[in-house]
């Protein structure tokens, strides 16, 4: 499984690549506005902290809009993914982006049905909202498994890129289903380090060795 980091923070960003985990980078409106900085500077930055695929959204709900503002973000960096709503004309900036050979993500999905079309409108990615889905009493992980098997059932080449996930439990499940990539904010990354044994067994060794009165190097 590909992990994505969700956030415009560049320091966030290249402190977690450093780790070796960072497989690319999902962006949105609400994350750029968090990050106070223009949408072009900050995500030809982010391109330069990573070899995967980094996606940039439109913003436009037409499809002719959509592919001007398409036309703009690609030109950053050879690792932009164009990102668009799952609306019909999203799916039209889809397959015409697609069919030139740009990567595209297809966001806000909600449904196996949505994440069918975007497969058909030739999808690089399709993101299903987990952490939303379950919010509204619905089972985001049950949505993951559907998709899996529609995609598997026809040899969608779509990659499943589950968002919206809120803590590492999401994270399991999206990797037991076997979906392609999740993205995720940094705090739940760093959370997936996190197990008290560990802590328990460097505090463990650390004490040991304090009472070998040696040192290494």
């Amino acid at each position: 499984m590909k992990f994505f980091v969700d956030t415009a923070d560049t320091a966030e960003i290249a402190d977690l690549a450093a780790t070796g985990m960072v497989d690319g980078v999902t962006t949105n409106p609400s994350l750029i506005k968090k990050s106070g900085r223009d949408i072009m500077e900050v995500t030809k930055e982010i391109c330069g902290l990573t070899d995967g695929p980094v996606s940039a959204e439109v913003v436009a709900l037409d499809h002719e809009t959509m592919m001007k503002e398409a036309e703009v973000l690609r030109k950053i960096a050879n690792n932009v993914c164009i990102k668009v709503p799952l609306t019909i004309d999203g799916l039209k900036t889809c397959k015409a982006l697609a069919s030139e050979g740009t990567m595209v993500n297809v966001t806000l999905c909600f449904s196996a049905n949505q994440a069918l079309l975007a497969a058909k409108a030739g999808a690089s990615f399709i993101s299903p909202f987990v952490g939303r889905h379950d919010d509204n009493g619905l089972d985001g992980m049950k949505l993951i498994d559907d998709i899996r098997l529609i995609y598997d059932n026809y040899a969608f080449e779509t990659e499943i890129l589950v968002a919206s996930i809120r803590h590492p439990i999401h994270v399991l499940e999206s990797a037991r289903i076997g979906a392609d990539v999740a993205t995720m904010p940094p705090n739940v990354i760093r959370g997936l380090f996190k197990h008290v044994l560990t802590d328990k067994g460097i505090e463990g060794f650390l004490a040991d060795w304090k009472d070998t009165g040696q040192n290494i190097g």
